[in-house]
């Protein structure tokens, strides 16, 4: 128990910290006099209460984290937020089961995006901010933000930041402190968001439309306040927009901040994953777009890569905003963004799935191999940016893809047994462990996910914490090694 206290005391900290987010829609709901102002002043009451006394029971045992106690806090962290996230909509809709929040609030933090509402037209616009807001939040990771504030209670974060950030960006030391790190990127996040609602209120939203799917587009969340998503607009400034905004997301944020700082863009030329990332998907919008072309789903070309363009950036990059029903197209063309959302993303951006970096030095690891194989003595190192990548971090990553493949068979399997058909469960399990949002068939950008039973709700929603937390963070919990003494 003692191992554990220290635990609580942080989390009660974060959630103590998180109360305060629910200001913001609750002012949104005074402002707009909108029906969920009650159920925003319960929920910051109960949110700031309990953080308060778990921060109490927890206070006498404060210490600096190790490593175990990150992973286990990440956990109750990214598990017990969404739970208090879910109390508004518990409020506000009684009839909303707490399956369908939760997968809700986790899909919103884990900035999945996928849905189980419908009428978001016509939601209060507290409710439709809260939802946009957690995105918003769980884009760098709250955990991030947290380790900027802890230390001035006296809470060291190292081990929190860790555990929770994906990839290389883990070692990408901006500053000697932690927590001058984490504001860092929080500041170049925000900024850049600042600049997304800007230029979408300049492409011709209204500015509480802007605000929401600039926190969508920046976390890479894809939620909206339509039920069309951006189909709505109709417009292809507004898409153009999205798009670049959507791209800089799913960019490393260390190298948006020393190309800010160097005031030039020659850190993006230096970074190996920019390269791949554009080049992958420039290449994927015109092929795709002729092939639908071709197919006779548009009449001209130009309007097949506009849609396309749209559509693929949004799921590849793993936002998951949509423009068009594009379950509808021939299927080749979904299953390949699909395919999209798992490399596309760079390390240390909002994004999911393998990565860019896990992709390249995969494909360069198998070069080798296939080298060896016709010179068994010669020395052939894995190299990236002019640097030698050691063989552990190539083995790490074999092992990542290897437990990524395994967990995508096996949740595809569950769904399977369930009941539900096979396009819509590998769609939906590729979906949410690559946190992309819409998924094919009974999952596609044209429904959403509420036709899902609870069984099938549950699962998907412990898929999507395993794709934001990148596997072996969860699963390292359900080890022996762990837990011994």
């Amino acid at each position: 128990m003692h191992r554990l206290t220290p635990v609580l005391h942080v989390l009660g900290l974060v959630i103590l910290l998180f109360s305060f987010t629910m200001l913001a829609p609750l002012l949104t709901a005074l402002f707009a006099h909108d029906a969920a102002q009650f159920a925003f002043d319960k929920s910051f009451a109960v949110t700031l209460a309990a953080g308060v006394v778990l921060w109490l029971v927890g206070r006498r045992w404060q210490r600096e984290l190790k490593v175990r106690d990150g992973f286990l806090l990440v956990l109750l962290v990214w598990t017990g937020l969404p739970a208090f996230a879910t109390i508004p909509f518990l409020i506000y809709a009684p009839g909303m089961g707490f399956t369908d929040a939760y997968f809700e609030t986790i899909s919103a933090l884990t900035t999945t995006g996928a849905t189980v509402m419908s009428g978001l037209d016509s939601l209060p616009p507290s409710l439709n901010l809260w939802r946009h807001l957690l995105q918003w939040l769980g884009g760098m990771g709250i955990i991030v933000l947290a380790v900027a504030i802890l230390p001035l209670l006296g809470v060291g974060g190292r081990q929190l930041l860790k555990a929770e950030l994906p990839g290389p960006i883990k070692d990408s030391k901006l500053t000697p402190r932690i927590a001058d790190t984490a504001k860092l990127l929080w500041a170049v996040y925000a900024a850049l968001t600042v600049l997304c609602v800007l230029a979408l209120k300049l492409a011709g939203m209204g500015w509480f439309d802007a605000v929401c799917h600039a926190f969508a587009a920046m976390s890479l969340g894809g939620f909206s306040t339509h039920d069309a998503s951006v189909g709505y607009f109709d417009s292809p400034l507004i898409e153009a927009v999205l798009i670049f905004f959507m791209l800089l997301a799913a960019l490393n944020f260390v190298t948006h901040f020393i190309a800010f700082r160097q005031r030039s863009l020659a850190p993006y030329r230096h970074d190996p994953e920019v390269t791949g990332v554009l080049g992958l998907v420039v290449v994927s919008c015109i092929g795709i777009s002729l092939y639908v072309w071709q197919a006779g789903v548009y009449p001209e070309f130009l309007t097949a890569l506009r849609y396309v363009s749209f559509n693929l950036v949004s799921l590849a990059t793993d936002c998951g905003f949509a423009s068009t029903d594009f379950n509808s197209w021939p299927i080749f063309a979904p299953m390949w963004m699909l395919f999209l959302s798992c490399v596309t993303a760079s390390s240390g951006s909002t994004g999911g799935g393998l990565k860019m970096i896990r992709t390249v030095l995969m494909f360069r690891q198998g070069v080798r191999e296939l080298e060896h194989q016709l010179h068994p003595a010669a020395l052939l190192p894995v190299k990236i940016g002019g640097h030698i990548v050691p063989n552990q971090i190539v083995f790490a990553i074999q092992a990542f893809a290897m437990m990524y493949i395994a967990t995508v068979v096996m949740m595809t399997l569950v769904l399977l047994a369930s009941g539900l058909d096979f396009v819509s469960a590998f769609s939906a399990v590729i979906a949410c462990i690559n946190n992309a949002g819409p998924g094919l068939n009974a999952v596609g950008p044209g429904t959403n996910y509420a036709g899902l039973s609870d069984f099938q709700t549950w699962v998907l929603a412990f898929t999507m914490l395993l794709g934001r937390l990148e596997l072996f963070t969860v699963f390292v919990l359900f080890t022996r090694a762990f837990w011994r003494a």
